[in-house]
């Protein structure tokens, strides 16, 4: 499957009681590390959900296409990368992708 627009890689966590802080700062040094300045990558975003759901984090990605994101995950693209560390902050964890082609704009991110 070729898909030659922007892809939001979205990568959603229940985390284990008290852990969400510690995941999102995570987030913002490991995970980023991951995404940034890696070909195709586009940049990133995380945070938690807002509705009553204080133990729920994303961390979303946005590449140029999926190869851009075959060729950074390899042939395990649509699992989750778990850096050291991460398994025992999460109680559970799924990826999922989307084509963005049709709805991509770009305004107000600094």
């Amino acid at each position: 499957m070729t898909i030659d627009g922007p892809i939001l890689r979205i990568f959603e966590v229940r985390t284990k009681p008290g852990c969400s802080r510690r995941l999102l700062e995570n987030f913002e040094t490991t995970s980023a590390d991951v995404v940034r300045n890696k070909s195709g990558n586009l940049g990133y975003f995380f945070g938690n959900c807002i509705q009553n759901k204080d133990n729920i984090v994303m961390f979303v990605s946005v590449w140029e296409n999926l190869d851009a994101v075959k060729n950074r995950f390899g042939g395990d693209w649509q699992k989750s990368y778990l850096p050291d560390g991460y398994e025992d902050l999460i109680e559970e964890c799924s990826i999922r992708h989307l084509d963005a082609s049709s709805g991509w704009r770009v305004t107000g991110f600094s």
